[in-house]
């Protein structure tokens, strides 16, 4: 069975979401944050996953990822963080981040519940560039070790990693980060039974100003 690895960072005003204030207030973006946490845990609750794994980054993990191993994030950028991960666990894993939180089981199923033979890679491409989602048969840190992160070439050139090794890669749906507040406007329009829709819609009819 398939390892599930949530990458997360704790919640904290002024350094979770940051990009949505204005209009929302640097607290009511880790309140966004913590609600992308917990919709994320309640979507891969039913996943029939051999390990869940926190890769974290804070002192005090979301009481949502109870009963989840935590495993501390080191530090250095992005890609040799997630090459540390892959370098450290053994089995099929899969890792997902806290930016999508309309993801679904269903967007999940085919690296969990029936993982086929002739697929040696997952990839979630995102809207923006990147990816939300990345899984190996065989981990390996090499393959993402090195890859720009956070540009709008980000996901193709780690696609392009995983392809280049050989590797036969499964692709899964296109989902939007959470960056800035119009991405979240779309997410919650899409996704209205979210933690984070209602939190959202809370929060504009209050002091955030739609446009």
């Amino acid at each position: 069975m398939t390892t599930l690895v949530l990458i997360a960072k704790e919640p904290l005003p002024g350094q979770a979401k940051t990009r949505l204030s204005p209009p929302l207030t640097l607290e009511q973006a880790a309140e966004i944050a913590a609600a992308c946490i917990d919709d994320t845990v309640a979507a891969v609750a039913a996943i029939p996953a051999a390990r869940r794994v926190l890769f974290f980054q804070g002192a005090r993990p979301p009481a949502s990822t109870h009963g989840f191993e935590v495993i501390t994030q080191p530090g250095g950028t992005l890609d040799e963080r997630l090459a540390h991960l892959f370098d450290s666990v053994s089995g099929a894993t899969f890792l997902i981040g806290m930016d999508t939180p309309q993801v679904t089981a269903l967007d999940l199923a085919p690296a969990f519940d029936t993982w086929p033979d002739d697929i040696d890679a997952w990839f979630g491409p995102a809207t923006d560039g990147g990816f939300w989602a990345i899984g190996l048969r065989k981990p390996r840190g090499d393959l993402i070790r090195g890859v720009p992160m956070s540009r709008d070439d980000t996901g193709a050139t780690q696609l392009d990693r995983l392809r280049s090794a050989g590797l036969n890669v499964g692709i899964l749906r296109e989902l939007t980060d959470i960056d800035a507040i119009s991405d979240a406007r779309a997410i919650a329009l899409s996704a209205p039974h979210t933690t984070f829709a209602a939190l959202l819609r809370s929060f504009e009819g209050t002091s955030a100003a739609a446009s």
